[in-house]
């Protein structure tokens, strides 16, 4: 089947500019398709595919989408536009046009397909926090400058170059030249020497994919994870899940392992950096916190270091976490220390802490040939211990040598 870009919005309101952007596309030889998102039920005339026909994806039918009331039938709409996005066989592409509820309407479709496939929003909240609307994909966001309610010569540049955008997307022959399997690692500040020096290790035989775990950094591993791109994971950097326990602001969600344990794709972990919480500047820190040990990691990042007790918790929480992997999982635990601040002399340095994550983790995971545990001598940043994760990665892997 011949692929075509859809343009997705909502006709009753934004058809002039959709049939822009259609036409704007059609002019560079690309098919198209223009998608009616509209939720008042009345049929809109000069679509390609109509709402209704969107609608009918909801899992209660179309009547779950024309309620009568705004706020539930947007809602109702963004399921059943997700679900008949990713039911599509010939999408070489999707733009979308909107204002809050119009990007609120169409992101999550977007985010539902995979790494790569050509997806831009032309907003009007594009020029904000665009996070909740991007989230871990690769979704473009481009401001509208004016608002998308009419042609004018402003909006009619910015739409014609948002055109544009998705067809060169949609029409780039990438060569596939890549040939070694991908492997994707977590890093952090204070565990970057333990990740280049296993990168180092590795690259010869792998494509390594270093992600930041800053919250959406673990999420678009997983994403990478569940789209079935890359043939394992060396999550050295689990720290995004202090911040989901305690309050941070790099907080994973609480699916984190989750695509592990759906795909069961090798996997190597460790507890890099679970010594910490991340705030922003030192008058962000919540006052229940006055008192607590504090880094100035920079002006704009305070780092919170956490206790025994919440180190207990965080290895309960993590255990849980690694019983639910059925592949192929070894959770190596650093003695020597978690990160850069936890090393002797080091404003982090608490073997109470350390033991009591590792005590926790041990009393939870419930072992077996496939998943283990392995206490490793050494600091998380020490060579030994890079040399101990691709060891056990290299034990677990199908892929490279």
């Amino acid at each position: 089947m011949e692929k075509r870009i859809y343009i997705a919005g909502t006709c009753d309101t934004k058809l002039a500019e959709l049939d822009y952007v259609r036409k704007r596309i059609a002019a560079t030889g690309a098919k198209v398709a223009l998608v009616d998102l509209s939720t008042s039920d009345t049929p809109v005339s000069g679509t390609d595919i109509p709402a209704r026909e969107v609608a009918a994806h909801h899992p209660d039918g179309a009547d779950a989408v024309f309620t009568g009331d705004r706020g539930s039938a947007v809602a109702a709409m963004a399921v059943a536009f997700e679900r008949f996005t990713l039911a599509r066989d010939d999408l070489a592409g999707l733009i979308g046009l909107g204002g809050s509820g119009g990007t609120a309407l169409i992101t999550p479709a977007m985010r539902a397909l995979d790494v790569g496939v050509p997806k831009i929003m032309v907003s009007t909240v594009a020029s904000g926090n665009v996070a909740p609307y991007v989230g871990p994909s690769d979704v473009t966001m481009m401001y509208s400058v004016t608002d998308v309610a009419g042609l004018n010569r402003i909006s009619r540049r910015v739409l014609a170059n948002a055109a544009g955008a998705i067809a060169g997307m949609a029409q780039v022959d990438l060569p596939q030249v890549e040939t070694r399997p991908a492997v994707a690692l977590s890093m952090f500040g204070v565990t970057t020497p333990c990740v280049t020096q296993v990168v180092e290790r590795l690259e010869n035989a792998y494509d390594c994919l270093v992600f930041h775990a800053t919250g959406t950094g673990g999420q678009s591993m997983e994403k990478l994870v569940d789209s079935g791109l890359v043939e394992g994971v060396i999550d050295t950097t689990t720290t995004e899940i202090c911040d989901l326990l305690f309050g941070g602001v790099f907080a994973a969600t609480k699916d984190r392992l989750g695509a592990i344990a759906r795909t069961q794709v090798p996997y190597v972990g460790s507890v890099g950096a679970l010594d910490m919480v991340n705030f922003g500047a030192p008058d962000t820190v919540p006052e229940r916190f006055a008192g607590r040990l504090f880094y100035e990691h920079n002006p704009q990042v305070t780092l919170m270091r956490t206790t025994p007790e919440e180190n207990a918790e965080m290895g309960r929480w993590l255990g849980q976490k690694l019983n639910a992997c059925e592949g192929p999982v070894r959770f190596l635990l650093p003695e020597g220390g978690v990160s850069a601040l936890d090393a002797p002399g080091a404003a982090f340095h608490d073997d109470e802490a350390r033991s009591a994550l590792f005590d926790a983790l041990e009393a939870t995971v419930d072992q077996t040939d496939t998943r283990r545990l392995i206490r490793v001598p050494h600091h998380i940043n020490d060579p030994a211990f890079a040399d101990a994760l691709v060891a056990a990665f290299r034990d677990i892997s199908t892929g490279g040598q």
